[in-house]
C-alpha cells in the first residue's frame, strides 16, 4: 500500500519512513505542505499521513485543497496535544482520523489499519489496474501477465504501479526516483535503471516471432509502457 507522508520534522519523518517501511507499506515523503499537495494530487495513494504544522501551506488547507479538488484519498491528522480545535476544524474539512503527538507507533499502525479497511469497503472487490495484457491487483498485489503470475519484488511492483497510474506516459528517473524511494535519495543514482532493467525483462510479449519488451525507454526522457499491438 502506498502511503504519502507529508511531514516537515526530519527525526519523525525518518522514524515513521523506518517503521512503516518494516511493516510493507511504500512511503513516499514530503515536507511541506505544497510539495505534499502536489503529489497528493499527482500519485496515487492509498493513504495520506499529515502533519498539521507545516511549512507553505499547513495540513489543514492541503486537506480542504484535497477535498475541494475531488480527491478522496484517506487522511491520517497528526496533531500536537494542544491543537484540538484544529483537530475539529481537519476533521470537518474532510480528514478521516487523527493522532496526536507524540504518539504510541503500535497506535498509528492500528488506525492505518482500521482506516484502510474502513474506506476500502466503499470501493470494487477488485481494485485493479489493466494495461493490455497486464493486470495489477491492488488488493493482493498479484501482477499478471496474459493471466499467468509474474514474480516481482515490493520495488519493481511500486515502479510498474506508478506507470500504470499514468498509462503511455514518459516518467522521468527523478519523477519514479521520488514516488518510490522517496525524497532522500542521491538523484545520481542509478537505482531506478537497474530496476527498470530487472522489469523490463520480466514484462516481455511476442511481436512477429520477436521478443519485445512492454518497458520502453526514450533516451533523456524516460520510460513508459507501451500496448502489445
Amino acid at each position: 500500500m502506498r502511503i504519502l507522508l507529508v511531514e516537515d520534522d526530519d527525526r519523525v519523518a525518518s522514524f515513521l519512513e523506518r517503521g512503516l517501511r518494516a511493516e510493507g507499506y511504500f512511503i513516499v515523503r514530503a515536507s511541506d505542505g505544497k510539495e505534499g499537495l502536489a503529489l497528493a494530487l499527482e500519485g496515487d495513494f492509498k493513504l495520506i499521513l499529515l502533519d498539521i504544522m507545516l511549512p507553505g501551506l499547513n495540513g489543514l488547507e492541503v486537506c480542504q485543497a484535497l477535498r475541494i479538488k475531488q480527491n478522496h484519498t484517506p487522511i491520517i491528522m497528526l496533531t500536537a496535544m494542544d491543537e484540538s480545535q484544529d483537530i475539529v476544524k481537519g476533521l470537518r474539512l474532510g480528514a478521516d482520523d487523527y493522532v496526536t503527538k507524540p504518539f504510541a507507533y503500535d497506535e498509528l499502525l492500528a488506525r492505518i489499519e482500521v482506516v484502510s479497511k474502513r474506506t476500502q469497503t466503499t470501493k470494487n472487490n477488485d481494485d485493479s489496474l489493466i494495461f493490455g495484457p497486464i493486470k495489477f491487483n491492488r488488493d493482493s498485489y498479484v501482477v499478471t501477465l496474459n493471466e499467468a503470475e509474474v514474480s516481482l519484488t515490493v520495488k519493481e511492483m511500486a515502479i510498474l504501479e506508478l506507470m500504470m497510474t499514468h498509462p503511455g506516459k514518459y516518467l522521468s528517473r527523478e519523477r519514479i526516483l521520488t514516488n518510490v524511494w522517496g525524497m532522500d535519495m542521491d538523484p545520481m543514482t542509478n537505482v531506478v535503471d537497474v530496476y527498470i532493467g530487472k522489469l523490463r525483462k520480466k514484462l516481455m510479449f511476442d511481436r512477429n516471432q520477436e521478443q519485445i519488451s512492454m518497458v520502453e525507454t526514450k533516451r533523456g526522457i524516460g520510460y513508459r509502457l507501451i500496448e502489445n499491438e
